[in-house]
C-alpha cells in the first residue's frame, strides 16, 4: 500500500469507530472491522513513516509508562454556581433577562458525574487531552484518552479548537467491574473508576476499563467560524462526531418558540416555557436513577454567546451559567490541608483537615478522601471550598468542589514516604501502601484491631491505651496483650485501680473466644468472620491445618477465590506470622473448632432456614454484629445486603434505606425488642457508644 491508500484505510476505520461508539450504529460486523484494524497494524509496524498522528490503533494503548505533564489552559475551565431549588434557576433566568433587557433563551444539559476534560484539537487533530486541574493548569493525560473510543481523534474539518467534556463509565459497567475486585481494591463511585483509569501509568491498561465522553461545549480560534449560539454549538460538535448529551432541553418565552428554536438547529431535545421550570426538574428528578449513567444535577446556560460575553466570568465561575444540584450538600467548609493515616495493613488513607463546620449535630474537623484516585477525580486541591456528606450517617466524606482556590493550588498528590516511619511508599491497584511492617502506625492498628469489640472485644484495651501502652514498650505485639506486666502501670497517670482491674480481667475473659472470632482477629487480609466460617465448614478448622494448606485444596471452598487463598497460603508461611500463633497457642487462646468453650457453640436451631440482614442502631447489641451473631448461633445465615432471597431485616434506629428496600420485597421488619423476645433474650448489656474512626 502507499501513503494514500493508508490514508484512506484510516479514515475508513475512524468512520466505523464514529459509527459504534458516537451513532451507536455498527456499519460493518466486528470480525471485518478487525481484519481491517490488524491489516493497518501490520502496515504501520512494517511502515513507520506511514503512521498517522489520528491512526486508530492509537486507541490500543502502550505498556510505556506515561507521566502527566502539567499545561497551561487556553481557555477558562472553572466551576460552576450552585442552586438547590427551582427558585434559584428561575431567579438566575430572571436576573439576567432583567440585566439584558431582553428575552433570552437557555439550555438545559444533564450534570454527568464524571471527570472534566478539555481536548485540544489542531488543523483537526487531537494534540491534547487535559484535565481541569486547577482551572488554569491541568495534567496532559493525551495517550489515556486516546483509548476512548468515543474521541475523535480528527475532525472532518481542519479546525483548531478546544472542546470541554466529562469522561464517565456507565452504571452497569461500574458495578461489573467492581463486583470483580476485593473490598480494599473497590472504587468508591464510578466517578472514583474513571478518574483512576484516566492516570493509569500504562495506556494499555486505561483501555480496560470502558470509558465515555459527553462533549458540551466548544470555543474556536477562529472567532469567524464559532456557530450562532449554544444550540448550534452543540449541532457542530456532533457534526464533527462528538458525542454529547443525547436528553437536553431548551426554554423560551413559550413552548412553541423553543420548538422552532430547536428545530432550526436540527437538534432533538425538550421544550419548555419559563413557567414549566419546575415540571422540568421534577421529570429529571425522578427519572435520574433510571439513566445509565451518574448525573448529579443539571447545568443551565445562557444560549445567546452575544449575551455571555457581555455577561463575562467571576474569578471562579461564569455568570452565565449555574448548575442545580439535585441534593443541597448538608455542609460547606474550606479545605485547610491533608493528613495521611496509616492503616492497618499500611494502607495510606487521606484525611481532609477542615475549617470546623456544622453537620448532622456534630462539629466536622476531618472527613475521609479515601484514596489518590478519589483526590484525583475531584481534583481537589488545598483551599478549595468543598461540600461534605456523611455517608451512612457515620463517615464524614468530602462530596465535591464547589469552588477552587485561588493560591494557584494544584491537585494535591501523597507524599511518597510514609508519615509514621518515614519509608518510601509503594501502589497497589487503587491504594498507596507503607511496605514497613515494622511500622508504629501499623504495629498500634493491628493490635487495636485484634482487642476491639467487632473482633477479641477486648474491653479497656481501646486505640488512645494501646497507643500509650507501645510508647512505653509494654504492647509491641499481639501477643504481648497477654504477657504484659499491667499491674505495673498502677499509680501512672490514667491508670488507677479500676481502670488497671478493667484491663486485666477483659484480657482474661477474650481468652474463651471461639476459634472462628481468634482466626478473623489475627488481621491477615481480606479474611473476616464470614470468610472463618467459610474455612471451618470446608475442614480448615485449626491452625495446623490451615499450616499444611495448598492453594489448590483452599480454592474448592464456595466463597475462597485464588487471591483470598494465596493470602492465606502467604500467612500461614511466614515465620514471624507463625511465630505468632505459638504464642497465642502457649496462652490459652483456641487454636480449633475442638478448642472452644461450650458458651461460643450453638444455642440452637430456632432461626434455621432464615437469611437476616441488619440495619441500624441499637441499645443491646453495640456493635450491632452482636446481633449477626445471636443470629447465626441460632442457625441462622446473615448477610450485608437486601435481596429476593433474605428472609428478615433486624431494623434499629434509622437505616431508612434497607427499610424501604425490605418493605418493597416483602421482607419481615423486625425490631430490636421482638428480636429480643425471638432469642428468648429479655435484656442484653449495654455496650456503650459507637466508635469512631476519626
Amino acid at each position: 500500500m502507499n501513503r494514500k491508500e493508508v490514508r484512506e484505510l484510516v479514515d475508513r476505520l475512524l468512520g466505523y469507530q464514529r459509527a459504534y461508539y458516537v451513532e451507536g450504529k455498527p456499519l460493518v460486523s466486528d470480525l471485518e472491522y478487525d481484519r481491517l484494524f490488524d491489516m493497518l497494524k501490520r502496515i504501520e509496524e512494517e511502515n513507520p513513516s506511514f503512521v498517522f498522528p489520528d491512526s486508530p490503533t492509537l486507541r490500543v494503548g502502550s505498556d510505556l509508562t506515561n507521566d502527566f505533564p502539567e499545561v497551561r489552559h487556553t481557555i477558562p475551565v472553572l466551576s460552576l454556581d450552585k442552586a438547590y431549588s427551582t427558585s434559584e434557576v428561575l431567579a438566575f433566568f430572571e436576573k439576567n433577562i432583567r440585566k439584558e433587557e431582553s428575552m433570552l433563551s437557555f439550555v438545559a444539559e444533564e450534570k454527568i458525574d464524571g471527570v472534566s476534560m478539555v481536548l485540544y484539537y489542531e488543523n483537526g487533530i487531537l494534540v491534547r487531552a487535559v484535565t481541569r486541574g486547577n482551572g488554569e493548569v491541568g495534567n496532559d493525560v493525551t495517550p489515556n484518552i486516546r483509548t476512548i473510543g468515543s474521541v475523535p481523534l480528527s475532525l472532518p474539518e481542519p479546525l483548531t479548537i478546544a472542546v470541554r467534556g466529562e469522561v464517565f463509565i456507565r452504571k452497569e459497567d461500574f458495578e461489573r467491574i467492581n463486583s470483580t475486585l476485593e473490598d480494599d481494591e473497590k472504587s468508591a463511585n464510578a466517578r472514583n473508576l474513571a478518574a483512576g483509569a484516566i492516570r493509569r501509568q500504562k495506556s494499555g491498561e486505561a483501555k480496560l476499563v470502558p470509558l465515555d465522553i459527553f462533549c458540551y461545549e466548544g470555543f474556536w480560534r477562529d472567532e469567524k467560524k464559532t456557530p450562532e449560539d449554544h444550540l448550534h454549538i452543540l449541532a457542530k460538535l456532533k457534526e464533527l462526531g462528538f458525542k454529547t448529551d443525547p436528553d437536553i432541553a431548551y426554554f423560551a418565552s413559550t413552548k412553541e418558540k423553543a420548538e422552532e428554536a430547536l428545530s432550526s438547529a436540527s437538534l432533538a431535545g425538550r421544550c419548555y416555557a419559563f413557567s414549566q421550570m419546575e415540571e422540568y426538574i421534577k421529570y429529571k428528578t425522578d427519572g435520574r436513577k433510571d439513566l445509565p449513567y451518574e448525573i448529579d444535577g443539571l447545568v443551565f446556560k445562557v444560549n445567546e454567546l452575544d449575551v455571555r460575553a457581555r455577561l463575562g466570568y467571576t474569578e471562579h465561575h461564569p455568570r452565565w451559567a449555574i448548575a442545580y444540584k439535585f441534593e443541597s450538600p448538608e455542609a460547606v467548609s474550606k479545605l485547610l490541608s491533608i493528613t495521611c493515616q496509616v492503616g492497618r495493613t499500611g494502607r495510606i488513607t487521606p484525611v481532609a483537615e477542615l475549617n470546623p463546620v456544622q453537620l448532622g449535630g456534630s462539629t466536622i474537623k476531618r472527613a475521609t478522601l479515601h484514596n489518590q484516585e478519589y483526590i484525583d477525580s475531584l481534583e481537589l486541591a488545598i483551599g478549595d471550598t468543598v461540600s461534605i456528606v456523611k455517608r451512612g450517617d457515620v463517615i464524614p466524606q468530602v462530596e465535591d468542589v464547589l469552588e477552587k482556590n485561588d493560591l494557584g493550588n494544584t491537585t494535591y498528590e501523597i507524599p511518597p514516604r510514609c508519615p509514621s516511619c518515614n519509608t518510601e511508599l509503594g501502589k497497589e491497584g487503587a491504594h498507596i501502601f507503607c511496605p514497613n511492617k515494622k511500622c508504629p502506625d501499623q504495629i498500634v492498628g493491628n493490635i487495636a484491631f485484634f482487642s476491639s469489640r467487632t473482633q477479641m472485644d477486648i474491653e479497656s484495651l481501646g486505640p488512645k491505651t494501646i497507643r500509650e501502652l507501645y510508647e512505653k514498650g509494654m504492647l509491641e505485639s499481639i501477643s504481648d496483650i497477654y504477657t504484659a506486666d499491667y499491674a505495673s502501670l498502677l499509680g501512672q497517670p490514667g491508670f488507677g485501680e479500676k481502670t488497671v482491674s478493667q484491663i486485666i480481667s477483659a484480657v482474661e475473659e477474650s481468652k474463651k473466644q471461639p476459634f472462628k472470632i481468634v482466626l478473623s482477629s489475627l488481621g491477615i487480609s481480606e479474611l473476616g468472620k464470614k470468610s472463618a466460617e467459610m474455612l471451618i465448614s470446608g475442614g480448615f478448622d485449626s491452625f495446623e491445618k490451615l499450616e499444611n494448606a495448598k492453594k489448590e485444596d483452599l480454592v474448592k471452598i464456595p466463597g475462597i477465590g485464588e487471591q483470598m487463598a494465596g493470602k492465606i497460603i502467604s500467612a500461614f508461611s511466614d515465620e514471624e506470622f507463625l511465630s505468632l500463633l505459638a504464642k497465642l497457642t502457649a496462652v490459652g487462646l483456641s487454636t480449633s473448632v475442638e478448642d472452644d468453650s461450650a458458651e461460643s457453640l450453638k444455642v440452637d436451631d430456632s432461626l434455621s432456614g432464615t437469611l437476616w440482614c441488619v440495619t441500624g442502631s441499637f441499645e443491646h447489641f453495640n456493635p450491632r454484629s452482636k446481633a449477626l451473631d445471636e443470629i447465626e448461633k441460632r442457625g441462622g445465615r446473615t448477610g450485608s445486603s437486601i435481596t429476593g432471597k433474605t428472609t428478615h431485616l433486624l431494623a434499629g434506629k434509622g437505616g431508612g434505606s434497607k427499610r424501604e428496600q425490605a418493605e418493597k420485597l416483602g421482607v419481615k421488619v423486625v425490631g430490636e425488642d421482638e428480636f429480643l423476645a425471638m432469642i428468648g433474650m429479655k435484656k442484653a448489656d449495654d455496650e456503650g457508644g459507637q466508635l469512631s474512626l476519626f
